[in-house]
């Protein structure tokens, strides 16, 4: 198993930002969106919120691959659906790359 810390920001707006933690609670999870995760090899997703910054970890098996989770993602209607409306809310970090959203987190210290 393998952790990933991942961050993006939320656009710094209130209302947006209640808007997209309604969308993330159970209840209104498109289960297409939770199908796709798993499938990929992703045992353990948690999303925390500070202010507009989000951080996401999760734990992988040894069947998650990066690039074959993107590749599935831009194959699937619905993910893209779900995709579009998230970016309603979401804005890139500033040292984020070209088209890219959740940006990889270093791990710095290890208690």
């Amino acid at each position: 198993m393998k952790k990933h810390c991942l961050a993006l920001d939320l656009k710094n707006d209130p209302q947006l930002i209640a808007e997209y933690e309604n969308w993330h609670k159970s209840e209104n999870g498109w289960p297409e969106i939770r199908k796709s995760i798993v499938d990929a090899g992703i045992i353990e997703m948690e999303i925390y919120r500070t202010g507009n910054r989000l951080m996401m970890i999760m734990v992988t098996d040894e069947t998650y691959n990066e690039s074959a989770k993107a590749a599935s993602d831009a194959a699937n209607p619905k993910v893209g659906e779900w995709e579009q409306l998230m970016w309603r809310f979401q804005q890139p970090l500033p040292w984020a790359k070209e088209g890219e959203k959740w940006v990889e987190m270093k791990q710095i210290f290890q208690l």
